[in-house]
């Protein structure tokens, strides 16, 4: 049996026999194939001589009837940017919540076991278990899994179920009171994500190197069989690292084809809201689309919030929000503060930073800054990078920038204190350091400081943040963004930001100083951008602490840090009793 050969059957259960050719109306195919099914059906068993249904086909349909569904709603909607205070599955939709339709249309057919995995913001789905008495399943892992790890949670219940995508809006009710055979919906329109592709026998194919397949809707039905495959397949693949970004639909495949039919929804029968302008084109009115965001855009640049496109999160850096998008086909960069940084930034000698920098080319062209709250709109370069530190000749080429910048002399009226910061953001901190032997280090830096007062006194604009995603190539000119501390001061404190920030080891960053100083490094540079390495390592551990207070988590970011602290300590001290300035 064949897919076809169960519509077919499904159509005589549904309408009854009333010729071949009435058949044709409900399915499409020809006389040729439904004849062929026809018979099949007879030979198997489902329809008798005179085509009714027999206790074989009564029997499929009660063991395959659907009796649940599992909801998946844990993802974090990066790409809804602007919206982020309300989870993709509760976004509405003619002031309907799409979780609640697709509850709504499971109960029109019979199902009421409902399954909702939930994760980011699960506080939000809490109301549906009164309302709705759906079961909750929480998704802990959320931030750095994906929609398999979700369906891992829910792999005892896949039997007769239904998998739906809480973020699809579906205008035709989708599920049935019953199912022939298992399948994954896709949609007749291409999709240059989609990693599978419709063959002529309504099977899934990977679609390989080629550039795209047909839409993946992400809704499925299972049956047994299909069922405990892909359950298999995901206690195996959860437990594998590298599964850890991955949809659930990679549990579908059997070699290079899905195990499941394909099954095509037509037309306009299901929406994917993925991003911000999706939901705004099936419903403009819809009560989510109030945005400051966008408000603000559409009062700076005095167009209608309509003519604001290709909206979009840039998800980069460690401090900020940015977000992507275009006016009258002009590409530009919003950037939102982020939490707690203007605590940390002076906005108004950020901007004064900037004025200074206008028109030398050094850095990205700013339309707006506001000196108050922070937002920022840059020209957007579609075809840039930022410098991959690995990469020798455009590690130079950010090296040989900051000597351009540092040879200028630019002067503004605030100065970058090291000691000053540390000692701001331990205030903002609030709370002892986790690291145990903090003290100790901490004194260890203030020492490392009354060495570098000892030094010849150097200062102009540094960018004091200068790591390599904040380094812009575009084509072959490189352009030094995002100067949120820029401020005076000595011009080693560049070099040594930027090779910490790259993860660089000591070896590697007297060949940063080498190419700085063209080959003339001498001993005074190279211990203070060892000094800057380590009090610059202790002072973003500290500022990492500040962050993680406020629910940022960096990683093994603060770690790292903390050991340039403790290990460029060693080096800048040795180097200092060689110069006797110890």
């Amino acid at each position: 049996m064949n897919k076809r050969d169960w519509i077919v059957l499904s159509v005589i259960v549904n309408y009854g026999y009333n010729g071949q050719r009435d058949i044709i109306k409900y399915t499409g195919y020809s006389l040729g194939l439904i004849n062929s099914s026809i018979k099949k059906l007879i030979e198997y068993g489902y329809i008798d001589e005179e085509y009714n249904i027999t206790d074989k086909t009564r029997m499929h349909i009660e063991i395959s009837k659907p009796k649940r569904a599992v909801i998946l709603a844990a993802g974090m909607g990066l790409r809804m940017t602007p919206i982020n205070k309300v989870p993709k599955g509760l976004l509405q939709i003619n002031d309907e919540p799409l979780t609640e339709r697709i509850i709504k249309q499971l109960h029109k057919v019979g199902i009421y076991e409902i399954y909702i995995v939930v994760g980011h913001m699960m506080e939000a789905f809490e109301y549906l278990t009164d309302k709705y008495e759906v079961e909750l399943i929480y998704d802990r892992e959320f931030a750095w899994k994906d929609s398999l790890h979700s369906l891992f949670l829910a792999e005892d219940k896949l039997s007769n179920c239904y998998i739906v995508p809480g973020s699809v809006w579906f205008s035709k009710n989708p599920f049935s009171k019953s199912e022939y055979f298992s399948w994954y919906g896709v949609s007749e329109y291409m999709d240059d994500e989609s990693i599978v592709r419709l063959n002529r026998k309504m099977e899934l194919v990977y679609t390989d190197d080629e550039s795209g397949g047909n839409s993946m809707i992400g809704i499925s039905y299972l049956l047994n069989g299909e069922a405990k495959k892909v359950r298999e397949n995901l206690i195996k693949y959860d437990s594998q690292r590298k599964y850890n970004r991955e949809r659930w639909e990679q549990t579908l495949f059997d070699g290079n084809k899905m195990m499941v039919y394909g099954r095509v929804m037509l037309g306009q029968s299901a929406y994917e809201i993925k991003t911000y302008e999706q939901l705004r084109e099936l419903d403009s009115e819809s009560k989510d689309l109030n945005s400051k965001r966008i408000n603000f855009i559409s009062k700076m640049f005095g167009v209608e919030k309509e003519e604001i496109t290709d909206i979009s999160g840039l998800f980069k850096g460690m401090t900020n929000r940015h977000m992507r998008f275009s006016v009258h086909g002009k590409p530009y960069l919003l950037r939102v503060p982020g939490e707690g940084s203007n605590e940390i930034i002076n906005r108004r000698q950020e901007a004064e930073v900037y004025n200074v920098l206008h028109g030398k080319g050094l850095s990205d062209v700013v339309v707006y800054i506001s000196p108050d709250d922070g937002y920022k709109i840059t020209e957007y370069w579609e075809d840039s990078h930022d410098c991959d530190p690995s990469n020798e000749k455009e590690v130079e080429a950010c090296i040989h920038h900051l000597k351009k910048l540092h040879d200028m002399k630019l002067e503004v009226n605030h100065s970058f204190d090291i000691g000053e910061r540390i000692v701001r953001y331990e205030e903002l901190r609030d709370t002892p350091s986790t690291f145990t032997d903090y003290d100790e280090t901490r004194e260890k830096m203030m020492e490392l400081l009354d060495i570098f007062k000892s030094l010849p006194e150097e200062k102009c604009l540094c960018h004091i943040d200068a790591a390599e995603v904040n380094f812009l190539f575009v084509g072959e000119q490189v352009y030094l963004i995002d100067w949120e501390y820029g401020a005076m001061c000595d011009p080693h404190i560049d070099l040594a930001m930027f090779s910490i920030f790259a993860n660089y080891k000591k070896d590697r960053i007297d060949e940063v100083i080498d190419i700085y100083f063209d080959g003339n490094a001498n001993d005074i540079s190279r211990l203070k951008v060892y000094i800057f390495a380590a009090v610059g390592g202790f002072l973003w551990s500290v500022w990492s602490e500040y962050k993680a207070n406020m629910g940022v988590d960096f990683g093994d970011y603060t770690m790292k840090q903390y050991s340039y602290a403790k290990k460029f300590y060693k080096y800048a001290t040795e180097l200092a009793k060689k110069l006797n300035k110890i």
